[in-house]
């Protein structure tokens, strides 16, 4: 019975990680894909606004529900892989898992967090606005490029372990 209770743990964790990275893998991939883009084509006061707008409402959105508990998941993924070694299985569960905790969860504390924090003190359309706004398209947006492929990679990580259990 106990080894029963495992797999069905294992199963739940490993579709909740795989439609877990896989979402947030399709936020960022909108916006690394058009809405940086569109910000980048309109003046620095407003994209600035934008973005800063869209940062105090991201932190209290159902993205905080999806964000922080795949990561949750893929830590107890991670766990169940070494407690349990299953070989290629586990190999798998620990690649996804470290996709999504290190490329994912960790690059945007580390990264995308502090530009954000830089670009919330500024404001207006000044010659420093305009430069930092220029570095923050160009870096931020590199930063979630990273994102979105390590959410991915996680979410088809998890879907081959999926296969195999």
């Amino acid at each position: 019975m106990e080894c029963l209770t495992m797999q069905i743990l294992l199963v739940i964790c490993l579709i909740g990680a795989a439609i877990g990275s896989g979402l947030v893998a399709g936020i960022f991939f909108a916006f690394s894909t058009f809405i940086m883009t569109a910000f980048s084509r309109i003046p620095a006061e407003q994209g600035i606004a934008a973005m800063n707008s869209i940062n105090v409402t991201i932190v209290r959105s159902p993205f905080m529900a999806l964000f922080v508990p795949t990561l949750i998941l893929c830590l107890v993924i991670a766990v169940l892989a070494v407690i349990d070694w299953r070989g290629g299985l586990s190999s798998l569960m620990l690649v996804g898992a470290a996709f999504y905790v290190i490329a994912s969860f960790l690059s945007t504390i580390v990264f995308n967090v502090p530009m954000n924090d830089a670009l919330a003190k500024v404001s207006g359309n000044g010659p420093e606005a305009i430069e930092l706004w220029a570095t923050y398209l160009r870096d931020w947006t590199w930063w979630n490029h990273v994102r979105t492929i390590a959410s991915l990679l996680a979410s088809v990580a998890f879907v081959r372990a999926l296969m195999i259990v």
